[in-house]
């Protein structure tokens, strides 16, 4: 798929990871649409560094909790760009047991509001325009919690709202997959520990001891975090490059789904 001169929607662009791919998309030459809510301040600094970047970006303020706001937001692209091409499906909340403790109904509505019901809404808005075009792609970005839940080194981060939403969420791109098929390719990237994003630079992260981050990162077999740049790569890869591929789920952790216990070496055995 070619980059320059498509449309793409990013979801979650105020700062982070959402940020990163916007602006690198819009470096390849796509016009940009980046949304924020939260973290006004940081917003503000995205709005002013997109305006310098060649190109027609468009940076929207959305609750995307809400259908309706979403709604709007689709028929806005549809009036400015006519089409869409490319859709991050970047919205999330990570309610990390070590900073909000024992959850609350109100906690874990906002959960499932905000992690799982959101991508919901935005693909069944988007995934029409989406259909109008001759290619297009989406990339729905999870995370490993709906595979290793509150378990292990994990459980300090991972509630179990998101963790269920996050598995969840793997059900809903084998879905869209089938719904946008043939023109439309839906790809899941499942995420492990990266910076901004369940490690350095969150308030989780910075709320764990020595040891227990330390913990993690043995978990992991390549023994480190993930940059956000390597997500950007991924991105794209499954953007521009993967072309037979969709309804698939791409897992970016480092290994740490796999765990950090070692490979015995074979026995002699008895023969």
């Amino acid at each position: 798929m070619e980059l320059r001169n498509r449309t793409a929607l990013v979801l979650g662009g105020a700062k982070g990871i959402g940020k990163a791919i916007g602006f690198a998309l819009a470096r390849a030459g796509a016009n940009v649409i980046l949304t924020w809510y939260d973290w006004p301040e940081a917003a503000a600094t995205m709005q002013q560094e997109l305006a310098q970047l060649p190109g027609n970006h468009l940076a929207v303020r959305i609750d995307l909790r809400e259908p309706e706001e979403i709604a709007q937001l689709f028929a806005t692209i549809r009036s400015r760009y006519g089409s869409l091409h490319i859709l991050i499906n970047n919205i999330e909340r990570g309610g990390m047991p070590v900073v909000h403790g024992q959850y609350t109904p109100a906690q874990w509505e906002l959960e499932m509001a905000t992690t799982l019901r959101a991508k919901w809404w935005v693909m069944r808005h988007g995934l029409p325009l989406l259909k109008e075009t001759d290619e297009a792609a989406v990339v729905v970005l999870s995370s490993i919690a709906g595979l290793v839940g509150r378990s292990g080194p994990a459980g300090l981060i991972f509630n179990d709202g998101y963790s269920a939403a996050n598995r969840a969420i793997s059900s809903f791109t084998e879905t869209w997959a089938r719904e946008g098929a043939p023109s439309v390719r839906v790809n899941e990237l499942m995420l492990g520990f990266f910076a901004s994003r369940h490690a350095e630079g969150t308030r989780g992260w910075g709320l764990l001891t020595g040891e227990q981050r330390a913990a993690l990162r043995d978990h992991i077999l390549l023994g480190r975090t993930g940059a956000v740049e390597e997500i950007v790569k991924t991105v794209f890869f499954l953007l521009a490059d993967a072309t037979y591929m969709t309804g698939s789920v791409l897992r970016l952790d480092g290994g740490y789904a796999l765990g950090g216990e070692k490979v015995p070496p074979m026995p002699a055995g008895v023969e």
